[in-house]
């Protein structure tokens, strides 16, 4: 402390001196200016001297200040030279295949040394991952697989596309993972987009490493125009050369289809042959044909577009035709299956589809469907590959076909077209004895006849009301056995020329019918079978594959089909209403956006040819069938203790409809107003009996129900009486849903507790008289409603009268709006003409401008050449002025003794030859000439 408190004092003293000695001047008042770099010097030696002053005072605080000073300078440098540490390092990779793997890893990223492996292999898979993906990790499974399969033909490649020091990582910039590139020798890259599945990959990878089918024989040319997916067929002679000209081309061109579609939906094939070749047209070598099974099918044509890949497959891809269509949800976000229902009604069908398999019988019967549902005109081609696929694929169907006479009976019955319907007979009816279920058919006029299946078309609603009310109404008993099945013509009740028939029989499995008198109950909804059980009730009917052929073209309601592999996608079945319990993932569904409903196959059912006919026959009529299928939630998260039971669309039918009366609240999740009203129910379910009364609600956002039932607005209060279902009520939407009025509500839409009475003793009159006086009270409540609607009937005609005037007032102004249209569209030719002439004057008259601006532009140039010359006169004149007084001043001065024959000439004067000198007083006045003709020029 001592010593920086020395040093301190003596420079400071030191600086006392400098200060006083040379900043006298400065501070003696002088106003002479200071230079800036001066003020400053002098402020610097201030502060430095109020330093060494407060050092001089207190030097610890100056060492303390100065210690502060270094160790903040320290921290700094510290922060500054971790600054870089901040981010930690990655993590070198690590080997993401195992070292057994049939697939090359190249963890590092080396994407310089796949492009080399790349060149000298045939067929290469590349597959870009990023170790940190799930799909990348789940997809590594898959793909080692299915190089164990084919590690022999294809050479696997895993290439590490996320380390930052890779090269893949800087010349690929991928947006998803993982990427599968396909290579073909030089061809590529090939991308895989279908599922990250092994047989899927594998199936891809088959077609890339042999994308055309060699046909070698007839046999095997059906099968290839048989199937569902569309052909391209070409003929090559290999007998001259090993290449033929064009086949290279043909080659590549199944390459670009496969780039362009992934899923191969378009198959390339190969005939040598030239007698098979001439089975499809195909005469010229190097001819290509594309196989269109309902359309025209049609050849390359070589005259009018270039023989090249792009061509052929843009041509085949434009071209062709689908028949069946795979649909592949990739589970995200997509418009995939809302685009392909906005077409129109669509049918699912979900199969279990293994891709390497050689054959697919199942698919082969749905091909054999949705061919003869689309053969409208009875193609040939089209009956022969239907031959082909019964022959080769259903030996069943060649077993039955010898049984023609037993066919015959049923051409007159398919000629009239009759219309049928199932009846399940209640217990109430004579046949219920021996039968329970029967098939009645209209316009039968022949005896012993046997109703055809039940979906024939061109049924008529009137005729089968006719039909049905002369059989529930028919009272004589039938002498049949139980077992067996009877038909029967009977005559109409209304008319004496019309007859039906009624095919009845017990089925085999039990159908419980409860009453309706008994209890206020319904029965379930699927205590009616489904309408394709009909086939199995009566076996030995059989319907004709011509009721089915061509049926898309008869119907306005035509189905688009479309398959999906249940082993990838079961769970949009089990949306749709399948089992998750079925062992066998096999489900068909109708889906119609447009009517808001959609129809199932009945999972009991086998997935085959003739229940898939009678599904498409049934949805297809006019009056269909089926039955709207209910999604609901599951009855078994709710429990059953709590005050307000949950109705799902499983628990309907049994909880609504049925003793008790039932106040049903409609709600949804969404609803933000409905969850308010949960206390409002709970209060008023604690005030009702619970074994009279039942409070309910349903989430219709997550249960379907009928039709009759549903609401248009959230949320909904109905009342369903009991004993009087089909009277339920409504809540009024003005009315605020609160206690007391739910209670009013209830009372008064409830029936009265009934009064016990002795069945013995005969009710009183006044009993008689209150129920008469009841009845009364009904009528006067029908009459008053008639009128009600009387009133509202001459409202509309009233409605309907208005609305008519105005559309003859709105007919008379479109009218008077198209005759001013007419005078404004005249006026307005007239205005363009009228321009177009303004137009050509404007035109004219700029021409003119234009002339006279260039005439002007010369003048004002002559102008100026005219002001110059007049310039250079004037100086001339004035040179000639000067000159001619210098003469006169010479002639005044000189003797006028002198003789006349003596006049000098002026030296300067010029003179014409032969003029005499002008006299000297007419030189002043020309002189005064001369200068005003300048002064007015």
């Amino acid at each position: 402390m001592s010593e920086c408190g020395g040093r301190g004092g003596g420079s400071s003293s030191s600086d006392d001196a400098e200060d006083e000695g040379g900043g006298g001047p400065a501070g003696s008042g002088s106003l002479s200016p200071v230079p800036a770099g001066a003020s400053s010097a002098g402020r610097l030696r201030r502060g430095l001297r109020g330093a060494s002053l407060m050092a001089r005072r207190r030097p610890e605080l100056l060492c303390g200040a100065v210690a502060l000073g270094c160790a903040l300078l320290l921290a700094l440098k510290f922060t500054c030279s971790r600054a870089k540490d901040v981010t930690i390092p990655a993590k070198p990779p690590v080997s993401f295949f195992s070292s057994r793997s049939p697939v090359l890893d190249l963890f590092q990223g080396q994407l310089d040394y796949a492009e080399h492996v790349r060149r000298d292999s045939e067929v290469v898979l590349l597959f870009f991952y990023a170790p940190w993906c799930g799909q990348s990790i789940a997809a590594r499974a898959e793909i080692e697989q299915a190089a164990s399969q084919l590690s022999d033909q294809v050479l696997f490649v895993a290439i590490n596309c996320w380390w930052n020091q890779g090269k893949c990582r800087k010349q690929k910039h991928f947006f998803y993972f993982p990427v599968i590139y396909l290579y073909h020798r030089s061809f590529g890259p090939i991308e895989y987009k279908g599922p990250m599945s092994a047989v899927y990959i594998e199936k891809f990878v088959r077609r890339v490493m042999k994308p055309l089918l060699y046909i070698p024989s007839q046999s095997e040319l059906l099968d290839f125009l048989s199937n569902y997916e569309p052909g391209v067929l070409g003929y090559f002679e290999f007998s001259g050369s090993p290449q033929p000209p064009g086949y290279l081309t043909f080659f590549t061109s199944a390459l670009h289809s496969l780039k362009k579609d992934y899923l191969g939906t378009v198959r390339f094939g190969v005939i040598t042959n030239k007698h098979l070749a001439k089975l499809v047209s195909l005469v010229h070598s190097g001819s290509v044909y594309l196989h269109r099974h309902f359309n025209t099918s049609l050849v390359f044509p070589r005259e009018v577009i270039n023989f090249t890949a792009e061509n052929i497959h843009k041509w085949a891809l434009e071209n062709r035709e689908t028949l069946l269509r795979w649909l592949w949800p990739h589970g995200g976000k997509s418009l995939l299956l809302n685009n392909e229902l906005k077409k129109g009604p669509a049918l699912f069908l979900f199969i279990p589809f293994n891709p390497l398999a050689k054959s697919h019988p199942l698919i082969d019967e749905i091909t054999e469907v949705a061919l003869e549902y689309n053969n409208c005109h009875g193609d040939q081609v089209v009956e022969r590959l239907l031959q082909h696929l019964r022959r080769v694929d259903a030996p069943v169907v060649k077993s039955l076909a010898p049984e023609p006479a037993a066919q015959l009976p049923d051409a007159p019955l398919r000629a009239a077209s009759p219309c049928c319907n199932t009846v399940v007979l209640p217990q109430w009816h004579s046949i219920s004895r021996t039968h329970n279920v029967c098939e009645l058919c209209v316009n039968q006029t022949a005896v012993g006849i046997r109703p055809s299946a039940l979906s024939v078309p061109q049924c008529s609603f009137l005729e089968m009301a006719a039909a049905l009310d002369s059989f529930y109404l028919k009272e004589q008993a039938y002498h049949v056995a139980s077992d067996s099945v009877e038909c029967s013509n009977f005559l109409s009740s209304y008319s004496p020329f019309s007859y039906y028939t009624a095919c009845c029989r017990t089925m085999s499995r039990g159908i419980a019918f409860s009453s309706l008198e008994k209890e206020c109950a319904v029965s379930a909804a699927g205590s009616v079978p489904h309408i394709e059980e009909n086939r199995h009730l009566f076996p030995d009917m059989d319907t004709s594959s011509l009721d089915f052929t061509g049926l898309s073209c008869r119907t306005n309601k035509t189905l688009n089909l479309y398959l999906l592999d249940s082993n990838l996608f079961w769970l949009y079945a089990e949306r749709l209403g399948a089992p998750s319990t079925n062992r066998v993932k096999e489900f068909a569904a109708i889906v119609d956006v447009k009517e808001e409903s959609h129809y199932i196959l009945d999972p009991k059912q086998a997935l085959m040819k003739l229940t898939l006919e009678s599904f498409i026959q049934n949805f297809s009529v006019l009056y269909s069938p089926l039955k709207r299928h209910l999604i609901g939630s599951d009855s078994a998260q709710f429990p059953s203790q709590h005050l307000i039971t949950e109705v799902t669309t499983d628990t309907f039918w049994e909880i609504v409809l049925q003793k008790q009366d039932v106040l049903l609240l409609y709600y949804a999740q969404w609803c933000g107003f409905c969850p308010s009203l949960n206390h409002v129910f709970i209060q008023l379910a604690r005030l009702l009996p619970p074994d009279t009364f039942t409070v309910a609600r349903i989430d219709v956002s997550q249960n379907d129900l009928p039709w009759e039932f549903m609401v248009d607005r959230l949320p909904t209060v109905l009342f369903f009486p009991c004993n009087r279902k089909d009277l339920s009520v409504k809540y009024p939407e003005d009315l605020p849903i609160t206690l007391p009025n739910l209670l009013r509500f209830i009372l008064h839409h409830s029936d009265p507790a009934p009064v016990p009475q002795d069945l013995g003793n005969p009710p009183p009159k006044e009993c008689l008289q209150s129920g008469a006086a009841l009845q009364q009270g009904h009528i006067s409540h029908l009459e008053r409603e008639i009128q009600k609607l009387r009133a509202e009937i001459s409202a509309l005609q009233r409605a309907q009268v208005q609305v008519e005037a105005r559309l003859s007032s709105a007919r008379r102004d479109e009218h008077r709006l198209r005759r001013q249209q007419r005078s404004l569209e005249q006026q307005h030719r007239l205005l363009q003409l009228h321009s177009e002439q303004l137009q050509a004057l404007y035109e004219q008259k700029t021409r003119e401008l234009e002339q006279v601006a260039h005439k002007l532009q010369e003048l004002a140039d002559a102008s100026e050449n005219l002001l110059t010359e007049n310039a250079w006169l004037k100086v001339l004149l004035a040179t000639m002025e000067r000159k001619l007084e210098g003469k006169v001043g010479a002639e005044n001065l000189t003797p006028r003794e002198e003789a006349p024959s003596d006049h000098p000439e002026p030296s300067g004067a010029p003179q014409l030859p032969g003029s005499a000198p002008p006299p000297a007083n007419v030189s002043s006045p020309l002189v005064s000439e001369r200068r005003s003709e300048n002064r007015t020029d």
